[in-house]
């Protein structure tokens, strides 16, 4: 059985220390009333929930699944009131508008307790997630009407909400969908057609379900031009605006899946479903990327919290498992062996997985104080930045940060040897639910070419550059001799290749677009360690200032560990990706 405790220290840390949002986020017009005390609240509360409530349901959730029988899915033993605990205290509206019930807390929080709730128990926390985003969603599109008879209920997490984009033919080409929606005389719509793999399409956790799909009207364009969004409700709304009769959808199964069994993965068929437009006609792609590239974020915070809990265990393991003795004498003299943590590649994978968790965590956070200066920051030009901060790092995250959990995942499972194959120790529960975040929300290669072919070029290519100058900026401040040297120093060269590299790929692009594909996933991964080593560099240099104790010992150590034996992973990627796409174009189809 797994255990998991939030890393409030770390949080307070990146929080506090790194970068200082007492100085940035606490005066941004809306959080004036945020201190030091209400973070250190929030931490604290919302890791008791998570280790209390969530966590100890994790388990069994799995083990059971969700079942579905005669049109209805029914969740696992004890998620349904750990949701009604969950909703209840408010955690899952912490980041939403006050307007309609939400607390307002920056989203720089949301994410503490998002990435804390994915360690405790990912199935769980899909509903939702998911209904965030169609919060924030319908907050920027929808009508007024709309707006005050569904946001209320599903800021509350009376409702909750799910996306339908994908069918059975169209998956990552969403231009090919066929669901129909055609106008009725009182301005709404009848929708008819199929949704796959919709997370919690049906369940019992509520007394509704909000759908938003895409759909196209009989004389709408072809392709994405052509694609409208709906708000689609499981039961119509009555004159007191509660769930009254069927609105013609219904769950036609649920998915048998490798992990996240105690989320529901449906087919949801929309018969005649009286559904109301969501924004503008034949721009329902575009508006659905609002809720898309929030719900990418999300599942990267899927893997960097599964990569916390699978470290905590595999950690705990490895100083209480006992097998063989140190290869520089005994250190158990009382014990028959020593523990497995006395052993070098052990702690290779133990601290392979605590710099990328500890890595990503920073750029996590980082991430959500830029989504604050977006949302609230006073000055235009600042908002731009951040806005465009965002766009650039949104695959980065997504991707990275999956790839980093499933890795981490694995190698933590490792170190419990053949126990970790065994579904008694929860092991392989974090392996099976870390591989769904690769694939869902855009898979990663998807990511990857998202970054290459339209990252790097709109804007006139500012974009990246955004990013590196402000590497330039920290490494200017951490000249040769000072004490922050040995972190800065590193991070300049692996600035300058991931400079080079970028210039080199944008030129041969031009001569041929195979080029792009053929770098995308290797660039990301480059992309992704340069920009953790930026955030290593700021760590360490605040340990080293920091107190002498063990908290900062550690963080130096691993921080030094990163740059030895995880960043150069980039010059065998660079001289990879500078091999050209030739030798993967060049095999005949029939070869293969």
């Amino acid at each position: 059985m797994t255990t998991y405790h939030a890393p409030i220290r770390d949080f307070q840390f990146l929080l506090q220390e790194v970068f200082k949002v007492q100085d940035t986020l606490y005066t941004l017009p809306g959080f004036e009333e945020i201190d030091d005390d209400v973070v250190n609240m929030v931490l604290e509360e919302g890791a008791k929930v998570c280790e209390e409530v969530l966590h100890p349901v994790n388990a069994s959730g799995d083990q059971q699944g969700c079942s579905f029988d005669d049109g209805m899915v029914t969740t696992p033993d004890g998620f349904k009131e750990a949701y009604q605990i969950f909703t209840e205290a408010g955690w899952s509206s912490l980041s939403l508008p006050t307007e309609h019930g939400g607390q307002g807390l920056p989203e720089t929080l949301n994410f503490v307790i998002e990435e804390m709730t994915w360690s405790a128990n990912a199935a769980f926390i899909l509903c939702s997630v998911l209904t965030r985003g169609v919060v924030n969603l319908l907050q920027a599109f929808a009508s007024d009407e709309l707006k005050q008879l569904y946001l209320e209920k599903l800021v509350a997490g009376t409702w909750t909400g799910t996306m339908c984009l994908t069918e059975s033919h169209a998956g990552t080409d969403l231009g090919l969908v066929r669901t129909k929606a055609v106008a009725q005389s009182d301005g709404s719509f009848a929708l008819s057609g199929t949704k796959i793999f919709i997370t919690g399409g049906d369940h019992d956790l509520t007394e509704n379900i909000i759908h938003l799909v895409l759909a196209r009207l009989p004389d709408a364009p072809e392709g994405v031009r052509g694609i409208s969004l709906f708000l689609v409700p499981k039961f119509r709304l009555d004159s007191n605006g509660s769930p009254g009769q069927e609105n013609g959808v219904s769950c036609g199964s649920i998915e048998h899946k490798m992990g996240i069994h105690g989320s529901s993965t449906c087919v949801i068929n929309f018969d005649a479903a009286r559904g109301f437009l969501v924004g503008e006609l034949n721009r329902g792609l575009p508006q659905m990327f609002k809720l898309m590239n929030l719900a990418r974020l999300s599942i990267g915070l899927q893997g960097l919290g599964i990569g916390e809990v699978a470290y905590q265990n595999a950690a705990a393991y490895a100083r209480d498992r006992l097998q063989t003795r140190s290869l520089t004498g005994v250190k158990n003299p009382d014990g028959y062996a020593d523990p497995i943590i006395v052993h070098a590649d052990v702690r290779r994978m133990l601290l392979t997985t605590r710099a990328y968790v500890e890595g990503s965590r920073a750029m996590s956070l980082w991430t959500g104080i830029q989504l604050d200066i977006a949302h609230a920051h006073p000055d235009e030009g600042d908002r731009e930045v951040a806005n465009d901060l965002i766009e650039l790092i949104t695959p980065v995250f997504k991707a990275f940060f999956t790839d980093m959990g499933y890795e981490t995942a694995t190698l933590c499972q490792q170190v419990f040897g053949g126990h970790g194959y065994i579904q008694e120790t929860g092991m392989e529960q974090f392996v099976r639910d870390a591989r769904i975040a690769q694939i869902y929300e855009g898979t990663n290669g998807i990511q990857a070419l998202d970054l290459v072919r339209r990252k790097l070029f709109i804007y006139e290519g500012r974009l990246p550059e955004l990013l590196f100058k402000r590497m330039d900026q920290f490494i200017a401040g951490h000249p040769a001799g000072d004490r922050g040297n040995e972190f800065a120093a590193p991070l300049a060269e692996a600035l300058t290749t991931l400079r080079a590299l970028t210039q080199w790929l944008m030129a041969v692009a031009k001569e041929n677009p195979d080029e792009l594909g053929a770098a995308s996933v290797d660039y990301l991964r480059v992309f992704a360690l340069t920009t953790l080593a930026w955030f290593w560099a700021q760590m360490g240099y605040v340990a080293k200032e920091g107190e002498d104790n063990s908290f900062n010992t550690a963080k130096l150590v691993t921080a030094r560990f990163y740059f030895a034996r995880l960043l150069p992973q980039i010059e065998g990627l660079d001289r990879g990706i500078r091999s050209g796409a030739q030798l993967l174009m060049e095999l005949d189809e029939s070869q293969f």
